[in-house]
């Protein structure tokens, strides 16, 4: 495919204006902060604590392999709800008015081996900027190893994509830590897009990183347990961590009925509005489910996250209402799945879809 090396959308739209100003006024009417929320305090500290807990009984309490395995898998469960809740809203700017809380929240990503600095470049700017589009968003593209969308090449063996893939998310997150910070970091680039070297504080902060998630994930442990026993902690650990942050994220935008714009060839040009778009590449999923909502960190309700990245996500449920009211009243395609297993089948579908031989054309 001929990838353009700018992509741009139709000027903001009423639709944009019309929803900033209710969500505006929302908080205006309820006197709530759309950052700096108690309820986010109190979740950062239950998540921090929980996972720290898990971890000291990990590396210092646990005797039997069967007290191991399951630690391991609860503690693969603390790193997502870290990155899905904390991570999450500090590198979008969310948690907090004051800019040096949203920067330590946001490193908290680098705690767990993977860079803040770069994962903000290519999920803050790529993906929202330009979510679902081929060449451009970096989170839909695993390069020969899946097909995600339309316009990407298909391979004969993604036709078990929709089995394969399943077992693929569990390296997603060693993917990052090993070689995707590195590579990108050398090639200068994400994608088609420049990645220009982290310096000052970003360097240093890189750097101090990295040491510490090594030094917390294995040569801390390698001090009291031998090596075979810190790996398939760490495998384990990663593993499950993997799985539920890809199977997440697929789900709100890897489904069937969901848009996968294609900008025109020459001037890469996209002819709707960004906030519209936003809509027809999204969607919700569960949104009933308040302890998944809690867990995931609202991102279940992705077309809220989208429109309103730099909103706490603790106000997403809210938010919701008004968003959806004012997609009908527009004529835009709000889609919610009622729940996760209607979610995971969509996905399921959409992967052996474009894994199918594509049909040749006159």
């Amino acid at each position: 495919m001929t990838t353009p090396a700018k992509v741009t959308y139709n000027p903001s739209s009423e639709f944009q204006q019309a929803i900033r100003a209710r969500v505006d006024r929302y908080f205006r009417m309820t006197g709530r902060s759309p950052k700096d929320s108690v309820r986010m305090y109190l979740k950062t500290a239950t998540v921090i604590l929980g996972l720290a807990g898990l971890y000291v009984l990990t590396v210092f309490v646990a005797a039997a392999w069967w007290q191991v395995l399951l630690l391991s898998v609860g503690m693969g469960v603390g790193v997502a709800a870290l990155g899905f809740n904390v991570q999450h809203d500090g590198n979008h700017g969310a948690y907090s008015r004051v800019g040096w809380i949203n920067r330590i929240t946001g490193l908290t990503m680098d705690l767990l081996g993977v860079s803040s600095y770069i994962w903000s470049r290519k999920h803050n700017v790529l993906h929202h900027t330009y979510t679902n589009v081929a060449g451009h968003d970096d989170d839909i593209d695993l390069g020969p190893l899946a097909r995600f969308a339309p316009e990407q090449r298909r391979f004969r063996f993604h036709r078990l994509q929709h089995i394969y893939m399943w077992a693929l998310y569990s390296v997603i997150v060693p993917k990052w830590q090993f070689h995707d910070d590195w590579a990108q970091l050398i090639r200068g680039r994400i994608g088609s897009h420049k990645l220009m070297w982290p310096k000052g504080w970003d360097l240093v902060w890189f750097v101090a990183g990295k040491l510490a998630w090594i030094s917390i994930f294995f040569v801390v442990p390698l001090m009291l347990h031998p090596v075979w026993a810190v790996l398939t902690c760490y495998v384990i650990t990663m593993a499950v961590a993997g799985i539920v942050l890809s199977v997440v994220f697929q789900l709100a935008h890897v489904v069937e009925s969901r848009h996968f714009p294609v900008p025109d060839p020459e001037t890469g040009h996209i002819d709707t509005p960004w906030a519209v778009e936003q809509v027809q590449t999204t969607a919700d999923f569960a949104r009933g489910n308040r302890l998944l909502s809690w867990f995931v960190g609202g991102l279940n309700f992705q077309i809220e996250h989208h429109l309103f990245p730099r909103i706490c996500h603790v106000h997403y449920p809210k938010i919701a209402r008004i968003v959806e009211k004012m997609c009908k009243r527009y004529g835009i395609h709000y889609h919610a799945f009622p729940n996760v297993w209607s979610a995971i089948q969509s996905h399921y579908r959409w992967l052996r879809e474009m894994g199918r031989p594509v049909p040749a054309t006159a």
